[in-house]
């Protein structure tokens, strides 16, 4: 069957069998279960409206639990043993985590993503934002700014490779260096440093996704604010900075929170420039490397994963909540 058959067939089982349901179980608890007929015809309407919700809901719990909720408790239960799932081991495979020097250099190297990318990705794309707000051609530089976004990771990786390549005919650093009289080097093996040139890749990216947010979040602030402050004597940069930051806090949260369980997720970047190697290990990239090893690490280390992305996850959403409020 080709492909193009298959993805038809899909869209059409997957639609039909959505409609289906919602018909079926409506049909069902309107004819068989609750009746809206007799005398307990407004007692059956109003116990058929209180679980018509939960009919439409179903299919996406049902969904959560088996790809989200299942995988996180069979994902924990599978860490307490061997990589053959034979022998139970206990809290020995988090055990082998603290103690691997590796482990502890890819936890540092993720926090230093943490704290660099959010931070740079949200600060260039309000400063954008801002920015291009007031220019004429501010949406052909908005439309270039976020071209990024619309590249995977691994080929924004590829065309970063080349700007970091040793050959000064096509490395943009070593040409540099070369123009200033220094030696050609390959930037990716300077150790720590190599960390910052693969966390600006994913910056490159990421602006033009802060920018498009935090854009609306500008267009949105009273102008009535902003003209007070103005008949005020405010200055620009007081209108921006006491103005309208403040107005905006909830969204630079989310866009900032966002970008950090994006981070923390990343391994295409790595895998693909440096394969984790001269220093640039992170935890995604550290446990691709262990699923092929005879310990059962690597699950646990997906759980670790999983537990420094919650808190951030649980914060984002609070903080949505918050701004639709």
């Amino acid at each position: 069957m080709s492909p193009l058959l298959q993805g038809i067939l899909t869209v059409i089982i997957g639609v039909g069998g959505c409609i289906g349901y919602f018909w079926t179980s409506n049909y069902v608890l309107d004819r068989y279960i609750f009746p809206p007929k007799g005398k307990d015809a407004g007692r059956n309407i109003n116990r058929a409206n209180a679980i018509r919700p939960w009919l439409f809901m179903l299919p996406a719990i049902l969904a959560l639990g088996l790809y989200l909720v299942y995988p996180v408790f069979g994902s924990f239960y599978r860490s307490l043993f061997n990589r053959a799932g034979t022998d139970f081991v206990g809290l020995g495979n988090y055990a082998l985590l603290m103690g691997d020097g590796e482990f502890r250099q890819a936890l540092f190297n993720n926090f230093l993503w943490v704290l660099f990318v959010p931070a740079a990705a949200t600060f260039l794309g309000l400063l954008v934002a801002q920015l291009t707000d007031r220019l004429s051609w501010g949406n052909i530089a908005k439309s270039l700014i976020f071209m990024p976004m619309a590249i995977s990771f691994v080929g924004a990786s590829l065309i970063w490779k080349f700007v970091y390549a040793v050959d000064p005919e096509i490395g943009i650093v070593n040409a540099i260096r070369a123009s200033m009289g220094f030696e050609a080097l390959d930037p990716l093996q300077v150790t720590f440093w190599n960390n910052f040139l693969l966390m600006f890749i994913l910056v490159w990216i990421q602006t033009g996704f802060a920018m498009v947010i935090l854009s609306a979040a500008l267009r949105g602030i009273p102008e009535e604010t902003i003209e007070a402050a103005i008949i005020d004597g405010a200055s620009p940069t007081q209108i921006f900075f006491k103005i309208k930051i403040p107005q905006i806090m909830g969204t630079i949260v989310v866009v900032w929170t966002t970008i950090t369980i994006l981070v923390l997720k990343v391994f295409d970047i790595v895998y693909t420039m440096t394969g984790g190697n001269f220093g640039t290990q992170i935890l995604p990239s550290y446990m691709m490397e262990y699923m092929f090893r005879d310990d059962g690490r690597a699950t646990a280390v997906a759980f670790v994963i999983m537990i420094i992305v919650l808190p951030v996850m649980i914060w984002n959403i609070v903080q949505a909540r918050k701004e639709v409020r």
